[in-house]
């Protein structure tokens, strides 16, 4: 099937040039191929280019994108690669317009000093090469990622790198970090409005595969993971054992700290020693953040970081907190919130909430219980199944000797969901505790925020701190979709420069989110698409894109961006 022209000549001499899609058909005699017309599009000069652009564009839906655009060129086509280019190209023009590459490249140079060899422009490059490869589908190292930019994908200005020019970069990157944390956060928060009055605030970790963690290196280098005389943690991030949020306490690890919008845009992201404690953590994040000059921010943090020390921290200066409070902690003012009496109200759809002070005067402490009806029923059934199985494992256990019953009782103490209901009567027995039962119901669909604002309502609160989700997700995407892990760096500013990298790309990643409405799965996927092929023709050796789809054409549309180039590095054929 293909486009056929016919001509014909008017008695006063002009050509007329006609339009019609056919088939050639071996007629079943003769043996003679004849072209059969299967639709006329009338005279060349008027036909409809746009229904025939419609056309091509739905018959390339059908082929990848090296045939699409080899469909389109006259004469013999030899097609020497294919690459992909959309996720890429949309990750640079992001990079630009936050202007993450004129501030490295401004910063590069002043930092390069005199003698010292350094391209800014290069660096830039090389950097954000690195950053599309955690957006790509398959993040690779450092050593696979400079094979990754020359064979399989589309970097523009960089046809190739080496992994040695990737540590050089990282290194420049590393020195160029202040700056560019301020610089970017406060471009991202003009381009997007952001709303920085409530700042989302958590921690998580990493670890590596190793035995043994950095001490025989700490003792070279004759540096340590430690605190200055301000109390504030040393940012020297040294592979060291510490708690463990990847449930690997037997690995070295290192702590990282995030810091999110409402709506998820990671504003920095911080790197600490494996065993950094949550008080000297919380106070160098606030510290940092103080000479942003941001007019007013609310901390909202989870139940780990609640203590008197960091509560009187992070309202110096005039700050706030929102931070989550344990239910069934020790704690004699959560008690006496939640005996308080008062009537629920309802927000934002299945919420209600009730406010609450405990003690007098200047002392006094503001809480507010939060309580979800559905979630309350989920929190009964599950009691439920939890007394059931506690049940059937010590039914029977009265005829047990004195020992044996003594060992089952200590292998289910091990168990947090059965301890909490067990009960060894004196004689000892093994019975389940009905009364701490019917208590723990009393915390059922419930949880307890306490706040030091007095600006924001009991439901601004309550809905508030609901944003932590963001950093959860954003802790979740920094190790699934970017790949934080596997890390194979050792020395302490490689390993922050790797997670630094991890922080930009999770920047450009929530940004194309929250501007296209769509995650980022959904847009990587159709970017993947648009592919760079380069075709050899009988006129020379050139690169074009493929035709976009109408997805991709939306996508560019939401994100406000206009089309990539058609064609790219076009190379005559010698004469």
């Amino acid at each position: 099937m293909y486009l056929r022209e016919t001509r014909r000549r008017n008695q006063d001499g002009t050509v007329v040039a006609y339009l019609a899609l056919a088939h050639n058909e071996r007629d079943p005699d003769t043996g003679v191929s004849k072209a059969r017309i299967i639709h006329n599009f009338g005279r060349a000069d008027q036909v409809d280019r746009d229904g025939l652009a419609r056309l091509v564009t739905s018959v390339s839906r059908f082929l990848d994108p090296a045939e699409a655009v080899a469909a389109s060129v006259d004469g013999e086509v030899q097609v020497l690669d294919s690459r992909p280019m959309g996720t890429a190209w949309v990750a640079d023009q992001l990079w630009q317009r936050l202007g993450i590459g004129k501030q490295i490249i401004a910063v590069a140079g002043r930092r390069a000093g005199p003698g010292r060899r350094v391209d800014p422009a290069l660096v830039e490059r090389i950097v954000f090469a690195m950053v599309a490869n955690r957006l790509s589908p398959t993040p690779l190292s450092k050593l696979a990622g400079c094979s990754w930019v020359e064979h399989r994908v589309f970097i523009d200005g960089l046809p190739q790198v080496s992994d040695d020019a990737c540590y050089r970069a990282m290194d420049v990157f590393l020195s160029t970090l202040a700056e560019l944390q301020e610089a970017v956060f406060f471009s991202v928060a003009n381009l997007l409005n952001l709303e920085v009055d409530i700042l989302f605030f958590d921690t998580s970790s990493t670890y590596w595969q190793t035995e043994t963690t950095d001490d025989a290196l700490l003792d070279e280098q004759g540096e340590g993971a430690e605190a200055d005389d301000a109390g504030r943690a040393v940012e020297a991030a040294w592979r060291t054992h510490g708690h463990s949020k990847d449930h690997r306490p037997d690995l070295p690890q290192v702590v990282i700290a995030m810091a999110v919008t409402r709506t998820g845009i990671p504003v920095r992201v911080w790197t600490f020693p494996g065993d950094t404690s949550d008080q000297v953590l919380l106070r160098t994040v606030k510290d940092d953040l103080r000479s942003w000059n941001l007019n007013r921010v609310i901390w909202a943090l989870d139940r780990g970081f609640n203590s008197a020390e960091n509560r009187r921290y992070l309202q110096r200066g005039g700050g706030h907190y929102i931070i989550g409070e344990k239910l069934r902690s020790d704690s004699a003012e959560a008690a006496a919130a939640l005996s308080r009496p008062g009537r629920y109200r309802s927000v934002a759809g299945n919420l209600r909430v009730k406010e609450v002070r405990v003690g007098d005067g200047t002392a006094a402490e503001r809480f507010v219980i939060c309580h979800n009806p559905e979630a309350a029923t989920r929190d009964g059934a599950i009691r439920e199944q939890i007394l059931t199985r506690l049940s059937e494992r010590i039914a029977g256990t009265d005829t047990l000797p004195a020992a044996k019953r003594a060992e089952l009782a200590g292998a289910l103490r091990t168990k947090p969901a059965f301890n909490r209901f067990l009960r060894t009567t004196p004689s000892g027995l093994l019975r389940i505790d009905r009364a701490k039962a019917r208590h723990d119901a009393g915390f059922d669909g419930k949880y307890l925020l306490r706040t030091s604002d007095e600006t924001l309502s009991a439901a601004d609160i309550a809905q508030g701190y609901k944003g932590l989700y963001e950093a959860e997700r954003g802790w979740r995407d920094l190790k699934s979709t970017i790949d934080l892990r596997p890390v194979y760096h050792r020395r302490e500013d490689r390993i922050r420069a790797h997670i630094q990298l991890h922080w930009l790309a999770l920047l450009l990643l929530r940004v194309a989110e929250t501007t296209t409405g769509d995650t980022w799965r959904n847009i990587r996927d159709e970017l993947e698409r648009m592919h760079l092929v380069t075709l050899a023709t009988n006129h020379g050796t050139y690169a074009q894109r493929s035709q976009l789809t109408p997805r991709q054409r939306s996508l560019l549309t939401a994100l406000d961006l206009h089309e990539p180039p058609r064609f790219y590095d076009f190379t005559p054929t010698a004469e």
